[in-house]
């Protein structure tokens, strides 16, 4: 076996590792282990073109693969490595556990391969929009930021890299999701980012209790040296981090007494003088500029001065499926805000116009109630909502008779219905509330269709 529980010790060189999963991280942790040296073999049960594909790939590296199934020659190993997808509570999980074989995840085993400093931002929203501004930010002369986790790009393709082509000014900007945190022994972020903790994904973790312990294993290995940046607005994140042992730095849109402070329509820089003015700031909402006080404040705490800090916070165009504007046709606004996959982000979502709306909510719920929706639906200035997807009967039961409602089969029809059902002045928003697997493989495929739909709409009106 691999002994997982002191990093320093860790050496896999002729090891027989299983890797679980055949993703974009499962491949990547693959390709690493190779790289270091193991034996490695890697499982996944699908049989879609894109798993076929990287099995080929895999093959010709000379690394066991297989598909389809999960045969008994996966628990051969001195070391399972997960990827992202596979529940700690699965049946293989449990086998593997029974077998004594270490099991780590993706993240984890990333780790083990570089001494580069991390910084690691979750939450349940926002979190996409912190790194992606935190990248632009931390690029100067003696910090080269690179971004990684959960955006696609798997922590285990970047360390690899490393590896190959050492930069001593990387920086990793990782964007960390609770499912990550589940099997982690070593890792240990030299600055650890909370957005906001809201109910999310509680159709795998269970309960609000687990899924805040998965959120806070995040920093369980960090000393008085570290720091953790947090929404000191968010209460569920001051009691969870109460004690903790690091450099606690807050953010927040309401109090002073922060790195950052918001007051009079202007942020505010270290030195007490403006920095910029809200009104200069591209992303619409609240939260965005908490997101963008939590990213400054990391940033911050890297070095980077506070003029360039200011660049970024004007110049930041935005993410894409996050509240992305995508056309407007006979007056109506079309926008896409895919990545809305709970109910805190759709409300968020509501406060952020003054328009009359036509709301679009639905796909695979993930343990919502949507009755929560009611007092900002009631608050905000939505007409119409129309529900789609697995979800689609279950929203109109809970809107009841807040708002008017329609349901249909899928996201194409309600695009359809939107269209029709819309008058100038209004604005259609996709903001889904729910998890894109009852017709998407993703969020973004999900956005990408909606804009897609929109751009054909709008060639019609030509």
């Amino acid at each position: 076996m691999i002994d997982i529980y002191h990093k320093a010790n860790i050496n896999i060189k002729n090891k027989f590792i299983s890797v679980i999963g055949l993703g974009l991280s499962g491949s990547a942790a693959a390709k690493l282990a190779h790289f270091a040296g193991a034996k490695v073999y890697v499982s996944d049960p699908g049989t879609s073109l894109d798993l076929n594909m990287r099995a080929d790939e895999m093959l010709q590296m000379g690394i066991g693969v297989e598909t389809g199934i999960h045969s008994d020659r996966i628990y051969e190993a001195d070391l399972w490595v997960i990827s992202p997808g596979v529940p700690k509570d699965s049946d293989i999980i449990a086998k593997a556990q029974k077998n004594n074989i270490p099991i780590v995840s993706e993240i984890e085993f990333a780790s083990w391969f570089t001494e580069s400093p991390i910084i690691a931002v979750t939450g349940s929203n926002g979190k996409t929009t912190t790194v992606k501004m935190l990248i632009k930010m931390c690029q100067s002369e003696n910090i080269l930021g690179s971004l990684a986790g959960n955006v696609g790009i798997p922590f285990s393709s970047s360390v690899l890299q490393e590896m190959k082509c050492p930069e001593p000014k990387t920086v990793y900007i990782l964007e960390i999701s609770s499912f990550q945190m589940e099997f982690i022994e070593n890792f240990r972020p030299k600055i650890a980012v909370y957005t906001n903790i809201s109910p999310e994904h509680l159709n795998r973790h269970g309960t609000m209790d687990e899924y805040i312990a998965m959120k806070m294993r995040m920093v369980e290995n960090q000393t008085k040296t570290d720091f953790i940046v947090f929404n000191i607005d968010d209460p569920i994140i001051a009691m969870a981090l109460k004690d903790h042992p690091a450099i606690m730095v807050p953010f927040s849109i309401i109090r002073s007494d922060t790195t950052f402070r918001l007051q009079t329509n202007s942020i505010y820089g270290t030195n007490g003088s403006p920095l910029i003015s809200v009104k200069d700031i591209n992303l619409p909402g609240q939260h965005n500029l908490s997101n963008i006080l939590a990213a400054s404040t990391a940033a911050h705490l890297m070095g980077i001065p506070d003029q360039h800090i200011a660049e970024i916070m004007g110049s930041f165009p935005g993410v894409e499926h996050r509240l992305e504007y995508v056309s407007s046709i006979d007056g109506v606004q079309y926008i896409n805000d895919s990545k809305a996959t709970n109910l805190d982000a759709v409300m968020v979502a509501l406060e952020s116009f003054d328009q009359s709306l036509i709301l679009i909510l639905g796909g695979q719920n993930k343990g919502a109630d949507f009755r929560l929706l009611l007092p900002h639906i009631e608050e905000s200035h939505v007409r119409l909502i129309i529900s789609y997807g697995e979800s689609g009967g279950e929203i109109v039961t809970a809107i009841g008779d807040a708002v008017r409602s329609v349901q249909v089969t899928d996201l194409k029809s309600a695009v359809t219905s939107a269209q029709s059902l819309a008058i100038p002045g209004d604005v259609v928003l996709l903001s889904p509330g729910c998890a894109s697997f009852d017709q998407f493989e993703n969020f973004e495929a999900r956005g990408i269709q909606f804009k897609n739909w929109i751009y054909n709409l709008d060639k019609t009106n030509d």
